[in-house]
């Protein structure tokens, strides 16, 4: 396709979906044409649900989108920013491998009546199910099943291991990394992904964007006085989304500060539990991007809160006066942007 593009005559611009393999194409197509624009595909779906769907008829419209210069975009990061994330999502795919040698390891002991240590996953639990032999004796398919587990579940250990030394050395080149580590309850794993999935933090016009970006803003249903909220929408990437879900978790056990945000919504309602935990990892995100934007490391005090408070105060202030009257200010609803990765792939357009 590179081929037959560089054939056509110049100059040109040129709009496609992002799918596999988005970025390797967006880079040798940079240096052909004038303007190369990479569609979200889940913003063209809302714009373009048609029974009737094929590359021509794809193509045509994603080339009039382009002519009117209306077509949703996706950030196109660089090479090293794209591997760097190929590397985070690699390690959660093998994190979900060894997840899954476990729970088989168990199932293989509950079926023989074996109840296991509580450190199984050491290396003297993993001694301990190698020389594993039940009362009666375990069956050579038994021990087959038995031996085949270890020796994957050590060799996926092994890799995980190695994958962390290299992302380790990648993170070390970023200094945002060791920033978000000050907030309590972020490691090393969570704060790479944020980083690296932010990648330029100035393409955000506000922080507040991060929660739409990351998926942890409610969907929204509004009509006049009506305003229902539902679940969050689960946009971009899954995987920096559930770390910033446990990251809150730890940052509420960590942090008092937290632990008050999520204390003032859950309430008197336990089942509120689940709720609070992401709306604090949305308000952590948001943080983080302030973090990156202004360099400022993370603050746990009352000092901090007061600052917060009355810089808020502030401006409210400031609005007010501006204004001449006086309003009830209230949240901004949840914003969608136009950032991300698709994996939809369609048709191409192409505008001269």
């Amino acid at each position: 396709m590179v081929e037959a593009v560089a054939a056509l005559p110049r100059p040109l611009s040129i709009a496609y979906e992002a799918s596999c393999g988005y970025g390797y194409l967006h880079d040798r197509l940079s240096s052909l044409a004038k303007r190369v624009v990479v569609g979200h595909p889940g913003q063209m779906r809302l714009i373009f649900k048609s029974k009737r769907k094929n590359d021509r008829v794809d193509g045509g419209k994603i080339a009039k989108l382009l002519y009117l210069d209306v077509m949703p975009q996706v950030h196109v990061p660089k090479l090293d920013v794209r591997q760097w994330r190929g590397l985070i999502e690699f390690r959660h795919r093998l994190l979900a491998q060894r997840v899954s040698k476990k729970n088989q390891a168990k199932a293989l002991l509950r079926g023989l009546g074996i109840t296991p240590p509580r450190s199984l996953w050491t290396k003297k639990g993993i001694a301990w199910l190698r020389s594993l032999q039940s009362p009666e004796g375990l069956a050579e398919i038994d021990a087959l099943r038995r031996d085949m587990l270890v020796d994957e579940l050590v060799e996926v250990n092994a890799r995980i291991k190695r994958l962390e030394k290299e992302l380790a050395k990648i993170a070390q080149r970023h200094p945002g990394v060791a920033l978000l580590m000050t907030i309590p309850g972020v490691g090393i794993r969570t704060a790479e992904a944020v980083v690296a999935y932010i990648d330029d933090i100035n393409r955000f016009g506000k922080m507040t964007q991060l929660g739409a970006y990351f998926g942890l803003v409610p969907c929204q249903d509004s009509s006049g006085p009506v305003n229902r909220l539902g679940h969050i929408t689960k946009e971009g990437p899954a995987t920096v989304r559930k770390m910033l879900c446990e990251a809150s978790w730890q940052a509420i056990r960590r942090s008092p500060r937290v632990r008050g945000w999520f204390d003032r919504i859950v309430g008197n309602d336990p089942d509120r539990r689940k709720i609070a935990a992401v709306a604090v990892a949305r308000k952590l995100v948001v943080i983080m991007g302030a973090m990156l934007r202004s360099g400022e490391a993370w603050r746990d005090g009352e000092s901090s809160t007061s600052t917060s408070m009355s810089m808020s105060m502030s401006r409210t202030k400031t609005k007010t006066a501006r204004t001449g009257c006086a309003r009830q200010l209230s949240g901004s609803p949840p914003e969608d942007t136009v950032t991300g990765n698709g994996r939809v792939s369609s048709g191409v357009g192409i505008s001269g």
